[in-house]
């Protein structure tokens, strides 16, 4: 997907509504783990980023407000699981290779 960089509130709508479904895709391909799908959703929407650049908020329609909006909402749900992926992958690191400390009575006997 690749989208055009415009000033037309049109285009501005089409690109929100591309975002949206972008966002979708993101979503879905975290929750399979897709690394191929997160990659292209990745371009993607920095493709479209880049398309709305120009834009101005206050230039925005109502409905290209609303779509924005949807849009900003649903990238804020995708980090926040992006965020909990990252924290169960470094867990599980973590669990993997440092040893654990142990509770061992002495530590805090002398105390």
């Amino acid at each position: 997907m690749s989208a055009a960089a415009t000033n037309q509130p049109s285009d501005v709508t089409g690109n929100l509504r591309q975002m949206i479904a972008v966002l979708e895709q993101e979503r879905q391909a975290l929750a399979s783990l897709d690394t191929d799908a997160l990659t292209c959703t990745t371009r993607d929407k920095e493709a479209l980023c880049n398309a709305l650049m120009p834009m101005d908020a206050g230039d925005l329609t109502v409905e290209a407000r609303a779509l924005a909006e949807t849009a900003q909402q649903l990238n804020e749900v995708n980090r926040r699981v992006r965020n909990l992926l990252a924290a169960n992958v470094a867990a599980r690191l973590d669990a993997l290779g440092a040893p654990r400390a142990t509770y061992t009575p002495t530590q805090y006997a002398s105390a």
